[in-house]
Formats: C-alpha cells, structure tokens, sequence
C-alpha cells in the first residue's frame, strides 16, 4: 500500500511528465529518492475528461521503477492511445489522472477465481491478448460472463466464448486505484 504522500507524488509525476511532454515533445527529466516509488511495479495511467475516459495506457509487468513507469505510461495514455487523438495542452487542465498500480500477475485455472471489482484480467491465446483493470467490473455492471466476453472480443480480438477454451491463458491481478479526484 502507498502513503498518501506516495500518491500523491505519483499523480504530480503524471501530470508534470504530460505537460512537459505536451510543451516540448521531450520526456521530463525525473529523480526520485522515495525507494517504495523505485521500487520496479506494473502501472496503468487513465485520464478522464469529465466522466468520460479519453485515454488508458499502462504496463503489466515491473520493468523499469514506479515513477518511471508512471510518467512514461501518463505520457503514452496522453498521446499515444489508438482510441483517441492525442491531448492538446489545452486540455491537460480539464483533465483528471487516474493511476492503477498493480500487483504481480497470478495465473488461474478457473474463472471462478475471478472477484469482480476485485480482480483485473489478462487473457492470452496465442499471438492476442488483453486487460481489463479491476474498475472496469464496477464501472460496466457486467456480470462475471460478460466481463470475460467483452475482454475477449473487444480487447483481445478473440471469440468472446475464448475465456471457456482450455487453451487460453487467464491471469489475475489487484490494482491499487487512486486519482486527483480523491
């Protein structure tokens, strides 16, 4: 669990990363000495301009520490997802930052492990993929059979029955989930 100080840090490195990025086209040059923040943690970004969402980008695995990923992973979210055109700095004020910081992946073998809200998903058969974070249960109202299926078809590119075949992959993760909103 992060301190309220730790949150709070990682949402101004979110920020301070999109507006740098948006005014210069440059990465923001970043130290950090909190060693709970550079520690290496999968990471999701999502911004929302009102309640609608107008980008989500992140990264599953620990591959590089916290505040790295989370600048990086705020600036990809901001320009960089397919879904929507890139950020104007215009609209970087009217712009809440949401940050999920994830727990290590944990393979299942069965959906019946899966605690909707809980638990995000990652599902995988052969070359496709895809994620949905633990909010998306809460925000949708899906049923448990309907998350599965909506995962597949609308993330992975798969049939939305793939989550029931034996040779799909489903794995799940807890996200700490906190924006500038709360």
């Amino acid at each position: 669990m992060l301190s309220e100080k730790q949150r709070k840090r990682l949402l101004e490195i979110a920020r301070s990363a999109i507006k740098t990025y948006l005014s210069t086209c440059k990465k923001v040059c970043l130290d950090e000495s909190d060693p709970c923040l550079c520690q290496p943690n999968g990471v999701f970004v999502s911004l929302y301009k009102g309640k609608q969402l107008r980008g989500c980008i992140g990264r599953l695995s620990a591959e590089q520490p916290l505040f790295l990923s989370c600048s990086d992973m705020a600036v990809e979210a901001a320009v960089n997802d397919p879904r929507f055109p890139p950020l104007e700095i215009e609209e970087l004020a009217g712009i809440d930052i949401e940050i999920s910081v994830l727990s290590p992946l944990k393979r299942i073998s069965k959906p019946d492990e899966i605690k909707l809200g809980v638990h995000g998903v990652l599902i995988s058969k052969g070359y496709r993929s895809g994620v949905f974070l633990p909010q998306v249960a809460i925000e949708t109202g899906w049923s448990k059979e309907e998350f599965l299926s909506n995962l597949c078809t609308h993330k992975a590119g798969l049939p939305a029955s793939a989550w029931q075949q034996p040779t799909s992959e489903i794995y799940i993760f807890s996200a700490e989930v906190f924006s500038e909103k709360n």
